[in-house]
């Protein structure tokens, strides 16, 4: 595995080895003891989440406030944009964004630790990610930051306007959102 620090240090992109023939491909998308000994990650991962959309829609930004989760992300199907937050106020980083384009080709995962908001836009037809998750998806904790914040300058790559939900629709700004410490 080949791991690399994003502008952001805690964030990784991680790039398994990958074993492909003429047959397809093999390749080891979670080995706990691999990640703790090549990052220094020690997690536990309680939940696998698995989603399917369509081309130009937007999930995200999405955090936990009470029961943050860590999440390593890929893509199965199609490309995505990913993007992960720093919410931390403590960081030197707070407030600034990394941007990950993660397709199923590449095989490519990102890890977002907790203390982090995170989105994704899909740039292919149709795009399907698993994440594993480090804590229980509990929706009293759930938090959303709005996607098109002026503060964050995230630059999405979308053809035209996202689709979203009435949730993401309407997520508050960095200056009025709940954060870490």
């Amino acid at each position: 595995m080949k791991v690399e620090i994003a502008a952001i240090p805690d964030v990784l992109l991680i790039t398994p080895r990958v074993f492909d023939d003429e047959r397809g491909f093999f390749y080891e998308s979670y080995n706990q003891k691999a990640l703790a000994e090549k990052t220094g990650i020690d997690v536990t991962f309680v939940q696998d989440n698995h989603s399917r959309s369509q081309k130009n829609v937007l999930r995200g930004l999405h955090y936990q406030i009470g029961r943050p989760q860590g999440k390593l992300v890929r893509a199965l199907a199609g490309t995505i944009q990913d993007i992960a937050v720093d919410l931390r106020q403590s960081s030197p980083t707070f407030g600034k964004s990394v941007s990950y384009i993660l397709s199923a080709e590449t095989y490519q995962q990102l890890w977002i630790p907790a203390g982090f908001a995170h989105g994704f836009a899909v740039l292919s037809d149709f795009a399907e990610i698993a994440y594993k998750a480090t804590d229980y998806y509990t929706p009293s904790e759930e938090r959303c930051l709005l996607w098109n914040d002026p503060e964050l300058e995230i630059s999405w790559q979308l053809e035209g306007i996202p689709v979203l939900s009435a949730k993401d629709a309407v997520g508050k700004l960095l200056k009025e959102a709940e954060l870490f410490v």
